[in-house]
């Protein structure tokens, strides 16, 4: 009889990380982080779980359809996995920070779960870094997220980038302005969306807006580039919200160069992502040689309010995947992925080789020792294999007393080490960069 094998696949859009990429996955996230933490944000980790009634709340139509819901056994509620962590810190700070003082400074860092169409491809899964800036309604807070944005790329390494601005209020009074609504106002967003100008001008040329409105509307999707295009729409819009909009835009591109960090800008006052969920400035950082944008955020000074809790707020996330995919063969991300020791004991006891581990390790060196009794060749293959970059022989015949070989497990190459060496800092680069072998 024919036994079949079980089916342990993994459903679409999910992915096993192993070590590499996870290693590269880790660095990218504390490089993040830790901008995170040099602007004096804190960390918070919400559940991985919710009530579906109650993060639906916090949700928009599009977040609502790409939500995985459950039944739960002891409550008979639905249960779902949150699709996006923003709507979980609106919850946190309008109920368990509600008595706490303002601002509210958060950082979090996980990962959700989207549904997708299967024909997509797309990972169902997203690994966030982000923060949210709550109980500020001002420019500088905005210009705030913009900045820690830019520092936190050009801290994992990226030159050619550039934090695309939006303001959603530009596009909103240009829009009440002219009275459309229904499918016509629908199909005229989609297709400023598009940067579609002959679509536009068809839907306005079917249409009795104004002439005032109409000249509005046609210089939305051409109004995208340098600092020069808030002067050609101050020039275009006369409805007060929009020049409200441009004045706010004025003020926070003020401090961004203040900040030194303006040659990172681009402006599309024609972007009108977000236009049903932000209120302000809103932004997305996008890197040469990929598609999508690694970081989107802005202002959303009504999701609070939805728990209970009126307060302004700001904030941006990044997709770490999307980093990694645009990272992932720079040297200084590959090499996060190594390790610096294999010990291997070439003495029936044990206790020398774990003193060294123990010396090296208090040095902040990653020391694994080679438990395995084997050939020498068969650990070096094994450290070339899990990306080791040293061999340390203990009890090596031809080294005396407090002396010991390294090997560089790259070429081979081998190295005296005297205990003393052990502790000095730079004792990985001396290996990495000696030319003196010897013999083997």
């Amino acid at each position: 009889m024919t036994i079949l094998s079980p089916d342990i696949s993994l459903p679409r859009g999910v992915s096993d990380f192993l070590p590499d990429a996870a290693a590269k996955i880790g660095f990218i996230e504390a490089k993040i982080r830790h901008v995170f933490e040099l602007w004096g944000f804190r960390r918070i980790i919400p559940p991985k779980l919710e009530y579906e009634d109650v993060l639906t709340i916090g949700m928009g139509e599009e977040l609502r359809g790409k939500t995985y819901r459950f039944d739960d056994r002891q409550t008979g509620r639905l249960l779902a996995f949150p699709p996006d962590i923003t709507p979980q810190i609106a919850r946190i700070v309008a109920t368990r920070l509600s008595g706490w003082p303002l601002p509210h400074r958060i950082s979090y860092n996980g990962r959700v779960l989207r549904q997708t169409e299967s024909q997509t491809g797309r990972s169902r899964e997203l690994f966030q870094s982000g923060v949210e800036l709550i109980g500020l309604d001002s420019p500088e807070a905005d210009a705030e997220m913009v900045t820690m944005a830019i520092e936190a790329m050009q801290q994992l390494g990226f030159d050619n980038f550039k934090i695309d601005l939006g303001q959603v209020e530009f596009c909103r009074g240009i829009m009440a302005a002219s009275g459309l609504d229904g499918q016509p106002l629908r199909e005229l967003q989609e297709a400023i969306a598009r940067k579609d100008v002959s679509a536009v001008s068809k839907i306005l040329a079917a249409s009795t807006v104004t002439e005032t409105s109409h000249r509005e509307i046609a210089a939305l999707p051409r109004l995208f580039g340098g600092r020069e295009v808030v002067a050609e729409a101050e020039k275009v819009v006369v409805n007060q919200r929009s020049r409200a909009a441009l004045a706010n835009l004025r003020q926070v591109l003020a401090i961004l160069d203040i900040h030194g960090v303006s040659d990172h800008l681009t402006i599309d006052l024609g972007e009108i992502r977000g236009l049903g969920y932000h209120t302000g400035i809103t932004f997305e950082g996008f890197v040469t040689g990929l598609g999508e944008p690694v970081c989107s955020g802005g202002r959303y000074d009504n999701l609070t309010a939805r728990y209970g809790f009126a307060a302004p707020a700001t904030g941006f996330t990044f997709n770490v995947l999307s980093l990694l995919q645009a990272l992932e063969r720079r040297p200084d991300v590959e090499a996060s992925t190594a390790r610096d020791f294999l010990l291997f004991n070439s003495r029936d006891d044990r206790r020398e080789v774990l003193e060294v581990a123990r010396m090296l390790r208090s040095r902040g060196y990653t020391a694994a020792r080679d438990i395995i009794r084997r050939e020498y060749e068969d650990s070096l293959t094994y450290a070339r294999r899990m990306n080791i970059r040293s061999m340390l022989i203990v009890g090596d015949e031809a080294c005396g007393n407090d002396t010991y070989t390294a090997v560089r497990v790259r070429d081979g190459k081998r190295f005296k080490i005297t205990r003393e060496m052990l502790l000095n800092e730079n004792l990985v680069t001396f290996i990495e960069e000696n030319q003196q072998a010897i013999e083997n």
